[in-house]
């Protein structure tokens, strides 16, 4: 039975302007219990606000775009303002869309959704002389169109593999998947229902959302889409300094194609190539190079012959190593070709293996899953091989084995979307992709489009003397697409999400802004605005 308070707040929730009198006037300071706090963007924006003011009256005259900047999640809202901004300052007219909520999981009362909304407003009201900003969860929810209905329930269902971390979930009446279901439903109608009736406002130029492939960032690029308002997808890798774009795709699914168009009949300049090989070596030996911030390994390496040594395999056998994904996440979900997904692939290729004593299959499992994993794939092997025979050994996620000591002893690579194919096609190791990752369909992959086509090239892979490595053309063009992808696809950008207060603080909005500082992310911003990307002037950048 609802506690007291519960019922006040409920009642309270109901009655116009209760919420918004309560927060402004007895809780300026305080936050409601499922709000987020934005203190350190209250103190930054009256300086940005008056920078690009200021900026605005001397910038170079531009034709101004209509641009609306997607924010949800404090972490993101904090960068989509300081985005926002930016390209206020380059003379558009920009509009900053939000949603109040903290979590992406949790019911909230109608009446701390409204306290957050007011509370989230009167922060952003300090921007009200160069951005204009709008609430999507305070819009009407109304009837979508059927076509954006369907696309919102199968996104629905990818927000919940995605939150749990597993891919077969159970949506029967009653359960706990599919009461967050419908909560992601519910709210990612809300979602579109706000950006629909934003957008249909008035002529919008472009669209800049996080992500785009989940949650309500995925809601608000799909009913963008439904709209044909050109939309801009960010995300971040490794890299300071650098974010991804895309236009009109989700950038989280890494299209290179236009860049491949554009750049890959173009062969590696020498200090190219010494570039990619000093971030490999780096990589291997398990420390970070120039901008890549990540530490890819823990272990340090030993040498091929030392991990055979460690795992007991048979020098006579072919290695076929298997490198997984974490499960549910963003990269993965929604790639599969012949298999129900990830998880599906691995239980079909660890059982083709139990018969195959004549090759070793080494599970290498994805460190991310150190993190947690709904449904780790250590439990997916094991599983589908409750004998579990003597030539298939997961290496798990914890583990000081260095990947690149596998890659060396291994005659066959077999992936989903994970770089680590990449790299072992850059070895010279023949790879074979079971899931749509950005490197498949580039001239050194084998990329079969049926799970009777993908167990009959392993067969034949299998049987190719020990020792066999792709042609050499096959390992130059492989080495000419990781220079693309790692360093030629990411776009200039001063902060990362990930660092971005510490990037303020070595970066400050006032400083980028100016006219002196702001060269170097100009091409970014043109993009923002939707202006197509020349791959291949970027790529020469």
């Amino acid at each position: 039975m609802p506690s007291t308070r519960s019922w006040v707040k409920a009642l309270a929730g109901q009655i116009p302007m209760t919420a918004e009198l309560y927060q402004n006037l007895f809780a300026r300071e305080r936050l409601p219990a499922d709000g987020f706090d934005l203190n350190r963007l209250k103190g930054h924006l009256p300086s940005w606000t008056a920078a690009v003011a200021d900026v605005r009256r001397s910038v170079e005259k531009v034709e101004p775009k209509r641009v609306v900047v997607f924010g949800y999640l404090h972490w993101w809202l904090e960068y989509a303002t300081a985005l926002a901004l930016m390209l206020a300052a380059q003379g558009h007219e920009v509009t900053l869309a939000f949603l109040p909520y903290r979590r992406w999981t949790d019911e909230v009362t109608e009446f701390d959704v409204r306290r957050q909304r007011t509370y989230i407003q009167r922060v952003l009201a300090q921007a009200a002389p160069v951005l204009e900003y709008q609430d999507l969860s305070a819009v009407r929810l109304r009837g979508l169109p059927e076509a954006l209905e369907q696309s919102l329930k199968q996104l629905s269902h990818t927000d919940v593999q995605y939150t749990l971390q597993r891919e077969d979930v159970n949506l029967q009446e009653g359960s706990s998947d599919e009461a967050l279901f419908t909560l992601r439903l519910r709210r990612n109608r809300t979602a579109a229902a706000g950006i629909f009736e934003l957008l249909n406002k008035g002529s919008f130029d472009a669209i800049v959302i996080p992500n785009g492939s989940i949650l309500e960032f995925g809601s608000v690029y799909r009913t963008a889409r439904h709209l044909g308002v050109p939309s801009i997808t960010y995300e971040f890798g490794e890299q300071s300094g650098r974010m991804w774009l895309s236009q009109n795709d989700e950038v989280m699914r890494q299209d290179t194609k236009a860049l491949w168009d554009a750049r890959g009949s173009i062969p590696l300049a020498d200090a190219e190539r010494d570039e990619l090989h000093s971030l490999l070596q780096a990589r291997r030996g398990g420390k970070t190079w120039g901008n890549f911030g990540r530490q890819w390994q823990s272990g340090e390496s030993h040498g091929a012959m030392g991990v055979r040594q460690v795992l007991g395999l048979d020098p006579d056998r072919p290695v076929v190593l298997l490198a997984t994904n974490v499960v549910g996440d963003s990269l993965a979900l929604n790639r599969q070709i012949f298999t129900d997904g990830m998880s599906d692939w691995l239980e079909h290729t660890v059982k083709y293996f139990a018969e195959r004593s004549d090759a070793q299959l080494v599970v290498r499992v994805h460190p991310g899953e150190l993190l947690g994993a709904g449904h780790p794939s250590i439990e997916i092997v094991y599983s589908s091989l409750p004998e579990m025979p003597e030539h298939v050994i997961v290496v798990p996620p914890e583990s000081e084995i260095n990947t690149y000591d596998l890659i060396e002893l291994a005659h066959l690579g077999l992936v989903y979307t994970t770089t680590t194919g990449l790299e072992m096609a850059l070895n010279g190791v023949p790879v074979i992709t079971a899931g749509q990752t950005h490197y498949r369909g580039k001239g050194f992959t084998d990329d079969p489009l049926s799970l009777e086509e993908y167990l009959n090239l392993i067969g034949s892979r299998l049987a190719e003397p020990l020792g066999r490595r792709l042609e050499e053309n096959q390992v130059n063009l492989a080495w000419r697409y990781a220079h693309r992808f790692f360093f030629e696809y990411p776009f200039r950008f001063p902060w990362h999400l990930l660092q971005f207060w510490d990037d303020i603080a070595s970066h400050p909005l006032e400083e980028v802004i100016q006219s002196a500082r702001v060269k170097p992310y100009l091409e970014t911003l043109k993009v923002f605005t939707g202006e197509p990307i020349n791959w291949l002037k970027h790529g020469n950048e």
